[in-house]
């Protein structure tokens, strides 16, 4: 089963507290997504990783260390999950970006994927998945199908808010993508909402309703 880890470091919960206030506007609810995603980055990184290299400072050859193994890539599901590929990109900027886009059939009720582009390289990368709100899971779930299809085999989901029921739906599709949450909240609603959430993600941060 994957690893769940609930980052509770005391900047990233402050500022998950200020994201969920109603009257935050859309300028300030951008950066905070982005600033959230930079120190959630930090945390999921921990584990990469290091081997040792020799360099010339001005004064003398040293050893040091540095990222081995794969690089990394970064996917957002359209649209929100433009919201925390800026953030992520502070810290790896040499990370590659690629994009999935969903949308839900009104018949099947299940997500069908409209766009799909990823690195050329991208089963040589470590892929992070994005997308800031995970309530029923189904979208997460079907995005990491898709990217697994083209061949991708190390993968890891970050969300900013959390259901249980998301939660559980991922672990037992993707038993083997780790999953990393900035707030584990109570429930979902009868509308398919997490509570107590935040809203509309895309719409918050963009000013569309």
């Amino acid at each position: 089963m994957s690893k769940v880890i609930v980052l509770d470091h005391p900047l990233i919960q402050h500022k998950i507290g200020i994201l969920r206030r109603k009257e935050t506007g859309s300028k300030e609810f951008r950066e905070l997504a982005s600033e959230i995603s930079m120190l959630m980055c930090y945390e999921a990184t921990r584990s990469l990783p290091l081997k040792e290299v020799e360099v010339e400072t001005p004064v003398a050859k040293t050893t040091v260390k540095q990222i081995s193994g794969r690089t990394l890539g970064i996917v957002p599901i359209l649209r929100a999950g433009l919201g925390m590929v800026d953030g992520m990109l502070n810290l790896v900027p040499t990370a590659k970006v690629g994009h999935v886009g969903l949308y839900r059939d009104p018949e099947t009720l299940e997500p069908v994927e409209y766009y799909c582009k990823l690195p050329y390289d991208a089963p040589k990368r470590e892929m992070f998945v994005l997308d800031p709100m995970l309530a029923t899971g189904g979208s997460a779930a079907a995005a990491i199908k898709f990217i697994k299809e083209k061949g991708v085999t190390k993968i890891y989901f970050m969300c900013l808010v959390a259901a249980p029921e998301g939660v559980a739906r991922l672990q037992s599709e993707h038993p083997d993508v780790d999953i990393f949450i900035a707030a584990l909240d109570e429930k979902l609603n009868d509308h398919g909402y997490i509570v107590p959430g935040l809203g509309d993600m895309g719409d918050r941060l963009y000013g569309t309703k």
